[in-house]
C-alpha cells in the first residue's frame, strides 16, 4: 500500500507541474492581449525576415560580378532556412506580432522552393542502378573504399579523383563485379554491361577529368558521361573562386547537347549544386535524380557533416525512380546512387 501511495503521489506531482507550466504559458501569451506595443516591437526582426524572403525569391538576381556571390548564395541556399527558427525565437522574445506575421513570408517561400525535397519521392522498379563517387586522391583507405563500391549493388559506377597509384587497386577489386571498365585521366567508369566508344571529353582544363562511353544495357544503349569539374574555394579577398569551374561546366553542357544517343546519364562531382546558375549549361537539359526521386536533400559533401549536394546523377531520356546517398567510405565525399528506368518507347 505504501508503494502504491508513493506512485500515485508522484504522478499527481508530475501532473501538477505540467499544469503549472501550461498556466504559465497561457499567462505569457495572455499578457500579449491588450499590449499595443506588440505591433511596434520587433520591427528589426520583421525587416530581417522580409529581407530573407527577398534573397530566397530573388537569388538568381544576386550578382556574380563581385566574388561570385550569387553562386555562393545558391550553393548553400537551402541552409538559409535555418535563419527562420532563429528569427522566430527573437520574435517570441520580443513578443512582437509584427515579426511573427512577417516570418510567414520566408517560411512560405522556403517551403515552396524546397518543401518538395523533404518529402520521400522514392519509387519502385527500374532496370538500371548507377552510382558515382569522388574517392579522394588523399584517401587513406582506398582498399576499403573499393570494397564498399563493389558491394554497392550498382550496375554502372563512376569514380573521380583517381590517381595512377590506386587505379590498379580499384581494377583488381572491382573486376569480379564489373567486367568492363575504362579510365581516362583521373576519372573512370566500371560497368556490368559492355562499353564502347569511350573517349575523353574536353572541358577546357588542359588535362583529362571527363569522359564519355556507350554502355549497352539489356534495354538498349545509353551514353554515360563522367565528369569532375574544377574545385571552388571561398577566399576572403577573391570571394567564391569558381571561374574555371564555370568554364568547364559550359564545355560539358555543349558536349552533352551534341550527344546523338537519346538516353544519357551524367555521373560525377560537379562541385556545384542544382541551384547554382553557373551550371545552367548542364542542368537546363538534364534532370536531377535527387530532385525527381530522392528523399531529403541528399547532401554529399563533406562526408563528416554533409552540407551540399555537389555529387550529381542526372539523366536525359530516362525516368528517375529512386536516389540516395550511400554510407561513408574513406573519402571526404559520400557516394550517391540512383535507380532509373529506360524509356525505349520512342526508339
Amino acid at each position: 500500500m505504501a508503494q502504491a501511495y508513493v506512485t500515485e503521489t508522484g504522478g499527481g506531482a508530475d501532473q501538477g507541474r505540467e499544469g503549472s507550466r501550461i498556466r504559465r504559458l497561457r499567462g505569457w501569451f495572455g499578457s500579449w492581449r491588450g499590449d499595443r506595443r506588440i505591433w511596434r516591437r520587433g520591427v528589426v526582426v520583421a525587416v530581417l525576415a522580409l529581407l530573407l524572403a527577398l534573397v530566397l525569391v530573388l537569388h538568381a538576381r544576386v550578382p556574380n560580378s563581385v566574388g561570385n556571390l550569387g553562386s555562393l548564395t545558391e550553393t548553400f541556399l537551402p541552409w538559409l532556412g535555418v535563419l527562420i527558427p532563429l528569427l522566430l525565437v527573437l520574435a517570441l522574445v520580443r513578443r512582437s506580432a509584427t515579426a511573427l506575421i512577417a516570418l510567414l513570408v520566408p517560411s512560405v517561400v522556403w517551403l515552396n522552393l524546397f518543401g518538395g525535397l523533404v518529402t520521400d519521392k522514392t519509387g519502385s522498379g527500374g532496370e538500371l542502378t548507377v552510382a558515382t563517387h569522388n574517392v579522394n586522391a588523399d584517401n587513406t583507405d582506398p582498399s576499403g573504399t573499393a570494397t564498399d563500391i563493389a558491394k554497392s549493388g550498382a550496375d554502372v559506377v563512376a569514380l573521380e579523383e583517381l590517381t595512377e597509384t590506386v587505379v590498379p587497386l580499384y581494377e583488381s577489386t572491382l573486376e569480379a563485379v564489373y567486367p568492363y571498365h575504362e579510365v581516362v585521366g583521373t576519372v573512370g567508369l566500371w560497368s556490368k554491361y559492355p562499353m564502347s566508344d569511350t573517349e575523353a571529353v574536353d572541358i577546357k582544363l588542359g588535362w583529362k577529368r571527363a569522359m564519355r562511353s556507350t554502355v549497352t544495357t539489356p534495354e538498349g544503349k545509353i551514353a554515360v558521361y563522367v565528369a569532375h569539374l574544377p574545385s571552388v574555394r571561398v577566399k576572403l579577398a577573391a570571394g567564391f573562386t569558381a571561374r574555371q569551374r564555370d568554364k568547364s561546366a559550359d564545355a560539358l553542357g555543349e558536349a552533352i547537347a551534341d550527344e546523338p544517343i537519346e538516353h544519357v546519364v551524367l555521373l560525377g562531382d560537379l562541385n556545384g549544386t542544382m541551384n547554382d546558375r553557373a551550371l545552367n549549361a548542364v542542368t537546363a537539359q538534364m534532370r536531377s535524380t535527387q530532385g525527381a526521386a530522392g528523399s531529403g536533400f541528399g547532401f554529399s559533401w563533406p562526408a563528416s557533416f554533409p552540407m551540399a549536394r555537389i555529387d550529381q546523377i542526372m539523366v536525359r531520356g530516362m525516368e528517375p525512380l529512386a536516389s540516395w546517398a550511400l554510407p561513408a567510405t574513406g573519402s571526404d565525399h559520400l557516394p550517391v546512387a540512383a535507380r532509373v528506368t529506360i524509356d525505349t518507347s520512342g526508339d
